[in-house]
C-alpha cells in the first residue's frame, strides 16, 4: 500500500457555518453534526472568524479507492504512529483515507511507516 505525503500546511477549524467558504478548493473537509460543523483546509484558507483554529498539521493520503470491506486500515497505521507518540486527525473520502500529523512530526511519522513496511512517495 502506497502512502503519498500532500506538500501542504492544514489547519482544523471549528466555525460556525461554512457560509464564505471557497468549497472549489483543492482540498477541502467538511464535517457537520447536530453540535459543530468543523473544516480542515489549507492553512492559506482558513477563515479567519472561525470559533477555534488548529493550525500546524500536514496529511499523508493513503492511496485508494480502499475497498469498504477492508479491515483495520487506519487502525494499524494510527497504532504504528501511536507507538512512536504521534497524534493524528483522520478524514476520509469515499475512495480515500487521510492521515494528518502535526508538521513537527511529519518527518518522524513517514520514517515510522516507512519502517513498517509502507512505501512512501
Amino acid at each position: 500500500m502506497e502512502i503519498h505525503g500532500i506538500d501542504t500546511e492544514f489547519s482544523v477549524c471549528k466555525v460556525r457555518d461554512y457560509g464564505g467558504i471557497d468549497l472549489e478548493g483543492e482540498f477541502l473537509f467538511l464535517g457537520k453534526t447536530d453540535r459543530e460543523h468543523s473544516l480542515v483546509c489549507p492553512t492559506d484558507c482558513a477563515p479567519s472568524d472561525a470559533l477555534a483554529r488548529e493550525d500546524g498539521w500536514r496529511a499523508l493520503r493513503i492511496e485508494g479507492p480502499l475497498d469498504f470491506s477492508l479491515v483495520g486500515v487506519l487502525a494499524r497505521i494510527s497504532a504504528i504512529l501511536a507507538a512512536r507518540g504521534i497524534a493524528i486527525f483522520a478524514v476520509s473520502t469515499f475512495d480515500t483515507d487521510y492521515i494528518l500529523v502535526k508538521s513537527d512530526a511529519f518527518a518522524r511519522a513517514v520514517e515510522a511507516l516507512s519502517e513498517a513496511g509502507y512505501a512512501i512517495v
